[in-house]
């Protein structure tokens, strides 16, 4: 009787003992199962994030001083869904556009980007030094010039900058300001036929002849 009553009594803890390993050896495997799916998931969210352009920017090497402050834009779609994706980075650079200018040529030149003349480089006059380039399905605009220097406001007064404000001093506006801009080739209208001004495309000259005769040598004939 002894032993039997003490059967059941060692089998019940083994018997719990199975169930919470088990539970155990679950929980691993469904914490296993989450990670090896987040991970790729979260890489994956990343990649599509991240535009891969910007990469390409980074690793342009130009120095420190070049690089102060970077600012990224992105704007329309990656596969061109009503309008395509458009890349914008503004930095802020230490030195002078002309040294900044140079270096940033160099670094474009060493990662395969190559001087792209075309019409409407700039677009709209533009001072300090804007240069187009091309590289493969893409096209890049580097805008260099010197910085926008407003000088901080007087107390007591609006910080609305005045229609012509005054020069900083020495030393308080010096470096450089960068600009670049990428676009997908195909997006870039530069990279179609230009729309010709031969009159009979256009329907009209676009540079006619101005003479002294306002009748253009016709007779008005007698009433």
């Amino acid at each position: 009787m002894g032993a039997d009553s003490g059967g059941p009594t060692g089998a019940e803890p083994r018997r719990r003992t199975g169930e919470r390993r088990r539970l155990r050896l679950g929980i691993l495997v469904l914490v296993s199962v989450v990670l090896l799916g987040a991970l790729p998931l979260y890489f994956g969210m990343r990649t599509l994030s991240r535009d891969p352009v910007f990469d390409t920017l980074d690793e342009l090497g130009v120095p420190g001083w070049a690089t102060v402050k970077t600012v990224d834009n992105v704007s329309g779609s990656r596969w061109c869904l009503q309008d395509c994706r458009l890349r914008e980075r503004t930095v802020d650079s230490d030195r002078a556009p002309e040294e900044t200018n140079r270096v940033y040529e160099q670094a474009l030149r060493s990662q395969g980007w190559r001087p792209w003349k075309v019409t409407r480089c700039p677009e709209q006059p533009a001072k300090g030094s804007y240069t187009c380039w091309r590289r493969d399905e893409l096209t890049l605009d580097l805008w260099v010039r010197e910085p926008t220097c407003t000088p901080p406001p007087v107390s007591g007064e609006p910080a609305v900058p005045p229609s012509a404000p005054a020069a900083p001093a020495a030393g308080e506006c010096t470096g450089s300001l960068v600009s670049v801009k990428v676009r997908n080739a195909i997006d870039d209208e530069r990279t179609r036929p230009q729309p010709s001004t031969d009159p009979s495309l256009t329907g009209e000259d676009p540079f006619p002849t101005i003479t002294d005769d306002p009748l253009n040598g016709l007779t008005r004939s007698p009433s």
